[in-house]
């Protein structure tokens, strides 16, 4: 096909860094956009961006996600995870652009004992959460062409996340409490733009219509917070990096100000169905991740 434009809003988080740098071999060409070039908390910013970059698809990868600190901060959060969300997907449609939107596992309550699908009711536990579902609703509202992508517990090589953090703190101690009673789906940032990617290279060529709605895109398998170290241990000590034991902990023992969902996992068949989209286990893609990272040395960046 011939090249597509991909605009992507918030250049610095994991996924927007991911899309950024990736090598496409989908003949799209993406152009990442963040502050002060585009301002999604400004209309006239969105609009001068959109109108700059003419984008055949807008992926917006900007949001608020310090959870706790989203207790505090309810203003900020719902500003970028609501108010900008809906503000680029109106500026998108009056150009006749379809948005995909990055949500969340956080829009429900970790109750159910099987993975959510995309009919589960949402029933988030805090601020950040609710913030992030009337993203969803804004969105949904304001672009009728409109793709909603539910993911969780997402890891990269840059940005503050999980496994980076077990890297840099196991370097100084011998043994760390991690989490066991909550389960999910670890991620990575680069499994979901080369999924984002396969979804936009179908719909951009006309090989299958956006059916617009909301999907979860997590990586195959499940695991523990402390499963997912444990397993972050043994790959970096294969690699000649930091290890440190794992004390299985309650959650009870490790309080927040934000109660997380004690299950995360998604179902992801919804998007397997409709794109024939299905990302790796998420073994394969951690243990890659580690490798870079005790390679460069940037685990304790």
């Amino acid at each position: 096909m011939s090249e597509k434009t991909i605009l992507v809003v918030g250049r610095s988080g994991q996924v927007a860094h991911a899309l950024a740098t990736i090598p496409s071999l989908t003949g799209q060409r993406v152009v990442a956009r963040g502050r002060p070039g585009l301002d999604v908390l400004d209309n006239s910013s969105i609009e001068a961006a959109i109108d700059a970059v003419r984008p055949d698809l807008v992926v917006n990868a900007a949001a608020y996600t310090a959870v706790d600190q989203a207790e505090s901060e309810e203003a900020a959060a719902f500003a970028l995870n609501t108010a900008a969300p809906g503000a680029l997907a109106a500026a998108a449609a009056r150009k006749g652009v379809p948005l995909l939107q990055i949500s969340t596992d956080y829009v429900f309550d970790g109750t159910k004992t099987a993975p959510y699908n995309e009919a589960d009711p949402l029933a988030p536990l805090g601020v950040y959460g609710h913030s992030k579902r009337a993203g969803e609703v804004a969105v949904a509202s304001a672009n009728p062409d409109h793709l909603i992508l539910r993911t969780a517990w997402v890891y990269s090589t840059v940005g503050k996340n999980f496994l980076k953090t077990m890297l840099r703190v196991g370097a100084g101690r011998d043994e760390l409490g991690v989490v066991h009673d909550q389960r999910g789906n670890p991620t990575s940032a680069a499994d979901i733009a080369a999924g984002i990617l396969d979804i936009s290279a179908q719909v951009l060529s006309g090989e299958k219509a956006i059916k617009s709605g909301v999907y979860h895109m997590t990586a195959q398998g499940e695991a523990s917070w402390a499963e997912f170290a444990e397993y972050i241990f043994d790959c970096s000590a294969r690699a000649g990096g930091p290890v440190a034991r794992v004390k299985r902990i309650t959650s009870y023992e490790y309080p927040t100000p934000v109660t997380r969902p004690s299950n995360s996992r998604l179902d992801c068949s919804k998007l397997a169905q409709t794109y024939g989209i299905s990302l790796p286990h998420w073994q394969v893609t951690t243990r890659t991740c580690v490798e870079q990272l005790v390679k460069t040395g940037e685990w304790n960046s």
